[in-house]
């Protein structure tokens, strides 16, 4: 499983004038394929106009699903080389969608492949990107009387304190590097004089 992966920060739109045509790269995030198609499809709409709305995108964090569409441009000038910019840069969980409005002066197959590939490095750059890191959830179990000075150390010393939930104990869930959790198990007990409850749950991932 990746144990990391990039993706865009926010959504947005970057414009570049290449040889007179207009090309504006709308990039987002996208947790699943749907949201990447709905995405393509609200963009289009908005850019009816346009005369192409090519686009790629990048689902799961090792690359599981990937899609890339020329929309009437000659084939293999505008998706394919959007999705190996995508690709390149380790980007996943994102969609780009490049509107180009024809400015009467034709690329040529050469000068496609860079507009639309370099569009979309461009729109990185622009909007930022963000590392995750893959994650192991622990949740721990500790009473009231620990509770408040344990948050707080596991704040202080980094650890991705994910949810704090009182009842009659205080249940912490953590987010923990797999290299981690033997030390984190030693430092809990440590911490807590052994007092602490820790159950290992599954994976997620969350900013690095």
């Amino acid at each position: 499983m990746q144990e990391q992966y990039r993706t865009v920060a926010h959504a947005g739109v970057h414009e570049a004038e290449i040889n007179r045509s207009r090309f504006l790269c709308s990039l987002a995030p996208a947790a699943t394929e749907r949201e990447a198609r709905d995405f393509v499809a609200r963009v289009r709409k908005e850019h009816s106009t346009a005369s192409h709305n090519c686009f790629a995108y990048v689902i799961g964090a090792d690359a599981s699903v990937q899609k890339a569409s020329d929309d009437g441009e000659p084939g293999g000038t505008a998706g394919v080389p959007m999705l190996e910019m995508l690709m390149r840069r380790e980007i996943r969980y994102t969609v780009a969608v490049v509107t180009r409005y024809f400015g009467g002066v034709k690329l040529g197959a050469g000068g496609l492949i860079r507009a639309y590939g370099g569009v979309v490095g461009e729109a990185l750059d622009a909007l930022g990107t963000l590392t995750r890191q893959r994650f192991r959830l622990a949740t721990v179990t500790v009473d009231h009387q620990r509770a408040g000075r344990l948050e707080n150390d596991l704040r202080t010393t980094g650890r991705a304190v994910r949810d704090v939930r009182y009842g009659a104990a205080v249940t912490i869930e953590v987010g923990l590097p797999e290299a981690d959790v033997a030390p984190f198990r030693a430092w809990l007990a440590d911490a807590t004089a052994g007092t602490a409850l820790f159950e290992l749950g599954g994976e997620a991932y969350g900013e690095a």
